[in-house]
């Protein structure tokens, strides 16, 4: 099988062109469509009728489960040959088995010959040679090249030659038997001779019964009579004994005949059997067998027939089976069927009673038990079971189960397995449910084709019809759907999957086979538009004599029995079919009475089986009157067939009735009341369907009358579905016309959107419009919907105006615009009137633009010519983007100019400026750079006034004026021929800053050159918010004042205020904050206080030893965090990093400082106070040598010799091992403060008595040196000093603190005032680095926030 099949997919050798034919309609229900099947069917009929077959394929849940018992279910297969089922194919068989017989009983084998390595069709040459005149004239005319040539043969090579010898030995003498030329009319001697041979048989027979016996055994061992001998061996034909070894005795009736008598005559003796021509057509005369399949020998189960048919397939194609494609499956199929040199076989388990072994579904009683979600398939009405007795279905009304048609039948299937050609019975519907399994092939020819392809198959297979008429009947016949198209039958094909439904419809011939194992399961059912196709199905099978399934008029009594409870359409439609019977019913009667039948009686024929009653002419089943004789009691004849009944006269024989012609009326009736109500409101529709223009019904009248179908069911035929058409277009026109004249275009059109795709064009709109007048019914928008339309096109005659003219207005376009927004109609006008309006706009906008050439840039410009290029052409646009792009390119380019101007280098000269000035504002344009350059000329004209003036005045510069000039002149792109002066001048100045810093400038030092120079004003403020006497730093409007000094105008400022006492004035601020820092830091060291907690030094720490003090604030520092020299010298002087501020050069160093400084001619802070510097050294020498020419010295070494601080002094410089005793002493009378609690210190630090007359004595001293102006300040100091102690602490609870240095804190809310630091509870570190906000202020925040 694997070689034919390779063969057949390889090399194409075998295998025949199939084309497959088209789809049928697959149709995939929704649940609502699904839930009832009948109303379905009958939606799908006017589709799936025109294709025979169609595909219905359930919703993806719907699955039933199946109900068979599998380990029960047996069957015996039917065997089908494949190349046996097809037409032609058979035909072919048949003569080759006439043939063979023909030879075989001319003692010879046929052998088919082969020519060109092909099998010769001995069916097609005797065909051909027959179409062609027979053997004679193929020979006489020499055609023998001709028919190779048509039986596919190439020309030449001798093949008609072939094909002739072929033809002469093995067809010839056959078509001779079958003309008779064989059988020769025998002479009288031949029949002497036979009669002389006969006589002496029979004397030699009556010798034998003498007793004779013995003599005559042994006469006959020597010899013979020799007239016996001659009688014996005479041929038949010639009457002559002669050539004994050619004469040939029949081993059928002894008859003898020579070789070459025969016709035609024999060359050879056959080594067979033979028989004599007169043997030879009695038994080829002998009718053949009806053609059917032979059931298998064996019984199968489902699960051995399931194997068996697995392992077919697999085997034939010698893959799996769930690989092998149905396309592949279809044309071997077709192939197999088609080729007589293949013989496969299949088995096919056909017809299988679901009474005896179960459905497949689920069945009310059945033996599987079902899952409650399963029980909803036992009453579906798709269970094949439900559906032919259900009420939609006129089988319901046979009482009778008829397998097949009213109870399933199952199909076990198997590859190749086939279904052949054949219609249902009674032309019915059948419904066919592939429950699993490989699909199932089906091909379908519509009902109007019938009788088109019966009339093909017994054109092509004249020979089977001949022997079996009704063969189409017989379902073992199939041919080729390609045959059958190209002789114009329509065919249509699908593969039925496992879960989808086939439905066949009335008289739709369909055949197909399957693809491999399967199970499947149909059933018959009829609707009631199938009522006329069946009374004319029972008259087609009475011309061909065959059975009736049913009695069709039975069926229809019964009905008309049970009228009121019919639905009103089958009422109607059987009211119409039962009218035509009981007309037929009467003509008959009548007839029958003509012929002489008189005696008639009721007789319940329906009591009777249907074989009991049927028709002995043409097997019709009689119900409704019958005919019998009293000569034959069991044999009836029906109406149609009285002269077939027997040879007795008519007068004998007696007609039996169900019901007489008088008792059918009033049944016919009911079916007519029934049916009325149906009719008056059909004829209403029909009424109101074809109203004329003014006599037409208002929709709601249309909606009225479906609602009254619904209310009394009537059923949905193709009057109602054309009413319910009709009445949803004009729904349909009617929501149109209602969104037409509502305007809803508006709202898409303003929102954004575009045209609406089911929009109207105006001539739509008209066509819609006499849509509306040629409705069946009245639509109350019609006439608004003709008055759109006149105002359309009012619309469009008033935009074709507009859109004439060369400039329409924007607000006119704007306006027709707005008006088409009423119209949900597509207006042509409407692209064209938007492009002119953008037009328009641009031109406006254009214009409004270039009015103000100020603001008119070079991003409008581009703006406006992008925008312009999406604008369609026009005159007025073009003319205007020419000039708008004229006014770009002059604009860009002196733009560009502009630009390189001002970034050029060298930069450009004033003049050359100037004049580029004055083109760019010949530009109707804002130009930035345009605008820039002449701001640049503008700043450039300014600044060179500005340096001009400053010559002219006659003055010496200030420094800030020179660097301001210069810093300005670096943003000015215009070369300005002052600047490399200024910036030399500027230079100098700075290199001599540089010279002075690194003259006075300590290493690394914090200090600027103009702090470093200016008298101390920041003594012990250390850069933290600390506030030790409000006198020490006097607050400006509530602030404190910057003591820094950073420019020329802060010094001024600063020495202007005593101009006549300037020296005096800083020296004196600057000794009475020195003086007020030693106090402080001395009270530190030398306080009495236990519960002060000291800290000291850079660090803040408490003092810890090893400790320096300074010589000038006497503050103590730790040596580990201060430099401390390694070697002292003499007078052994340390200064702490706050007093050391700069290198104290000597006056001679500094003098030529300020020579320099007056060369260059520019006036600077740092030089001002380098000439009060040297001012107060000098002042400074004046007075020392005053006092050593005045003696004072002296007076000095003894003070300071025996004093107290004198010898501290030289303890502390000289013995610093003796301050670890000092500070063991100060830190014994510290108390540590907790720092979780927030109390006040009081920072005091009290001097001995002895110290502060010390201190005294020396200030003493140096007072006495200075001038009265001196000591008048002195004492306006201590006046201030006076006040300042004796201000008042605001606190509630003021604890009145004492000493030389008390610690206040200012209120940073909104008061300012100043609070001991002790009174309101803050720490100095608290003090320095967090604000202070007074309990007063406080309140006030709170009180807001609230």
């Amino acid at each position: 099988m694997g070689g034919v099949f390779g063969d057949c997919d390889g090399s194409g050798t075998f295998c025949i062109w199939f084309l497959p034919p088209p789809e049928c309609p697959v149709f995939e229900p929704s649940w609502e469509e699904f839930a009832d099947p009948f109303a379905f069917i009958h939606k799908i009929r006017p589709i799936a009728e025109q294709t025979g077959i169609c595909k219905v394929r359930p919703p993806p849940d719907w699955q039933p489960p199946f109900a068979c018992d599998v380990d029960k279910l047996h069957f015996t297969p039917r065997i089908q040959r494949l190349n046996e089922l097809e037409a032609q194919t058979r035909v072919k068989l048949n003569f080759l088995d006439q043939i063979a017989k023909f030879w075989e009983l001319q003692g010879c084998s046929l052998k088919i010959p082969h020519v060109e390595r092909k099998i010769l069709d001995l069916f097609q040459l005797n065909r051909l040679v027959a179409e062609e005149g027979g053997f004679d004239l193929v020979c006489k005319d020499r055609k023998w090249t001709k028919i190779a040539t048509k039986m596919g043969f190439t020309p030449g090579k001798a093949v008609g030659s072939h094909i002739r010898s072929h033809y002469e030995r093995i067809l010839y003498p056959y078509n001779l038997f079958q003309t008779g030329a064989s059988l020769l009319v025998i002479n009288y001697s031949t029949v002497w001779q036979k009669t002389y041979y006969n006589i002496c048989l029979i004397k030699t027979k009556l010798r034998l019964r003498n007793g004779d016996a013995r003599e005559i055994a042994q006469d006959t061992s020597q010899r013979k009579l020799d007239m016996f001998k001659v009688d014996l061996y005479v041929c038949l034909l010639c009457g002559s004994g002669n050539d004994e070894d050619r004469l040939l005795l029949c081993d059928g009736c002894d008859d003898s005949y020579h070789t070459f008598c025969l016709i035609p005559p024999l060359h050879d003796v056959p080594k067979g059997d033979w028989r004599c021509p007169q043997c030879l057509a009695q038994e080829c005369n002998k009718p053949q067998e009806a053609f059917g399949f032979e059931q298998a020998a064996r019984d199968y189960t489902l699960r051995t027939f399931g194997e068996m048919a697995d392992a077919f397939k697999s085997d034939y194609f010698n893959m799996p089976v769930h690989m092998v494609p149905t396309e592949l499956v279809e044309k071997e199929f077709w192939r197999l069927v088609s080729t007589i040199e293949e013989d496969v076989t299949v088995e096919y388990g056909a017809d299988i009673a679901s009474k005896e072994f179960g459905s497949g579904f689920p069945v009310r009683g059945g033996k599987i038990k079902l899952k409650p979600e399963e029980e909803e398939y036992l009453d579906s009405g798709w269970n094949l079971n439900n559906m032919p007795v259900m009420e939609e279905s006129v089988l319901a009304h046979i009482t009778a189960d008829i397998c097949g048609m009213k109870l399933p039948w199952l199909y076990v299937g198997m590859c190749f397995s086939s279904f052949c050609w054949h219609i249902e019975d009674h032309w019915s519907y059948s419904i066919n449910y592939l429950h699993w399994g490989e699909p199932k092939t089906w091909y379908g020819a519509p009902g109007y084709a019938a009788e088109q392809l019966e009339e093909v198959m017994k054109k092509l297979a004249p020979e089977l019809f001949e022997s079996q008429p009704d063969l189409l009947h017989q379902l073992v016949t199939i041919m080729n759907p390609n045959t059958l198209m190209s002789h114009g039958v329509p065919i249509y094909r699908t593969n039925q999957c496992a879960g989808e439904f086939v439905i066949t419809f009335p008289r739709a011939y369909h055949s197909g086979f399957n693809q491999g194992f399967n199970f499947a399961e149909a059933v018959n059912f009829c609707t009631v538009d199938w009522l006329p196709l069946g009374r004319q199905c029972v008259e087609h099978y009475r011309l061909l004599n065959r059975y009736c399934v049913f009695s069709h008029d039975e069926m229809i009594c019964r009905m008309a029995a049970k009228a009121e409870t019919l639905d009103v359409v089958v009422a109607s439609t059987v009211e119409k079919d039962m009218a035509i019977m009981i007309e037929d019913e009467k003509v008959l009667r009548e007839a029958v009475f003509k012929l002489g039948v008189t005696d008639s009686e009721r007789m319940n024929l329906e009591v009777l089986p249907d074989d009991e009653r049927q028709c002995m002419k043409c097997k019709t089943t009689c119900y409704m009157s019958a005919i019998s004789c009293t000569c034959n009691p069991g044999s009836l004849v029906c109406l149609y067939h009285v002269e077939d009944l027997c040879t007795c006269p008519t007068y004998q024989y007696k007609m039996g009735y169900r019901y007489t012609v008088d008792e059918l009326y009033p049944m016919m009736n009911a079916l007519k009341l029934r049916a009325e109500s149906y009719n008056e409101w059909a004829s209403n529709v029909n009424e109101a369907l074809e109203a004329k223009v003014n006599n037409k019904k208002s929709l709601v009248s249309f909606k009225a009358l479906i609602e009254e179908s619904e209310m009394r069911k009537f059923p949905d035929n193709d009057l109602l579905r054309h009413l319910r058409l009709v009445t949803q277009d004009a729904e349909k026109c009617s929501s149109v016309a209602q969104q037409l004249l509502n305007g809803k275009r508006q709202t898409r059109y303003r929102s954004g959107g575009g045209k609406s795709q089911n929009q109207l064009t105006v001539n739509e709109l008209r066509l819609f419009v006499r849509q509306l007048h040629a409705l069946p019914c009245v639509l109350s928008q019609t006439a608004l919907l003709k008055d759109l339309l006149n105002r359309v096109e009012d619309f469009q005659k008033y935009s074709q105006k507009l859109l004439s003219e060369e400039i329409p207005s924007a607000s006119e376009l704007q306006g027709l615009l707005d008006i088409s927004f009423d119209f949900d109609v597509d207006l042509p006008q409407l692209g064209e009137l938007r492009i002119r309006l953008e037009q328009a706009r641009w031109l406006e906008d254009v214009n409004q633009i270039c009015l103000d050439q100020n603001s008119l840039t070079l991003d409008d410009m581009r703006r406006l010519i992008d925008s312009g290029v999406g604008l369609a052409p026009h005159p007025a646009v073009e003319k205007a983007m020419a000039k708008l792009q004229e006014l770009l390119t002059v604009s860009e380019h002196w733009d560009d100019k502009a630009r390189t101007l001002i970034k050029a280098r060298p930069r450009q000269t004033l003049s050359s400026l100037e004049a580029a000035v004055k083109e760019i504002e010949e530009i109707p344009a804002y130009l930035p750079n345009g605008i820039a350059l002449k701001d640049a000329v503008k700043k450039a004209k300014d600044w060179l006034q500005e340096v001009e003036g400053l010559q002219a005045g006659g003055r010496v510069p200030v420094l800030d004026t020179l660097v301001e000039l210069v810093s300005r002149s670096r943003s000015i792109p215009v070369h300005l021929e002052y600047l490399p002066r200024l910036e030399s001048l500027v230079a100098e100045v700075q290199a001599w800053k540089d010279c002075a810093s690194n003259t006075f400038l300590t290493e690394n030092s914090s200090y600027s050159l103009l702090e470093v120079l200016c008298p101390r004003c920041d003594i012990g403020i250390s850069g933290f918010k600390r506030k030790t006497k409000k006198l020490k730093e006097p607050a400006l409007n509530g602030k404190k004042r910057n003591t820094k000094l950073e420019s020329l105008i802060d010094l001024e400022r600063a020495l202007s205020e005593s101009k006549e006492t300037a020296a005096a004035v800083s020296r004196l601020k600057e000794m009475e904050t020195l003086h007020g820092l030693r106090v402080a830091n001395e009270e530190k060291i030398f306080s009495n206080e236990q519960n002060t907690e000291i800290k000291v030094c850079l660090c803040q720490k408490e003092p810890a030893a090893p400790m320096i003090q300074c010589e000038l604030c006497r503050g103590v520092f730790h040596t580990s965090c201060v430099s401390v020299p390694s070697i002292w010298q003499e007078p052994r002087v340390w200064l702490c990093p706050h007093c050391h501020r700069s290198e104290k050069p000597p006056l001679e160093k500094i003098l030529p400082l300020l020579a320099s400084l007056q060369r260059i001619r520019v006036r600077l802070p740092e030089g001002d106070a380098l000439r009060y510097l040297i001012e107060r050294t000098v002042n400074w020498q004046h007075r020392m040598q005053q006092m050593l020419s005045s003696g004072n010295v002296k007076l000095i070494q003894e003070n300071t010799g025996s004093g107290i601080l004198y010898s501290r002094w030289q303890t502390m410089v000289g013995q610093l091992h003796e301050t670890r005793d000092l500070c063991s002493e100060m830190r014994s009378r510290v108390r540590k403060i907790t720092p979780n609690k927030k109390k006040l210190k009081l920072a005091q630090l009290r001097e001995l008595n002895t110290s502060k007359l010390e201190r005294e004595k020396l200030f003493d001293i140096q007072r006495s040196g200075e001038s009265q102006l001196l000591l008048s300040d002195m004492s306006l100091s201590e006046q201030e000093e006076s006040e300042d102690e004796d201000a008042i602490c605001p606190a509630v609870n003021c604890l009145q603190p004492e000493g030389d240095e008390v610690d206040w804190v200012q209120c940073d809310g909104c008061c300012n005032q100043w609070f001991h630091q002790v009174c309101v509870g803050v720490s100095p570190e608290m003090a320095e680095k967090e604000d202070y906000i007074c309990a007063s202020c406080t309140g006030k925040d709170f009180s807001y926030q609230n």
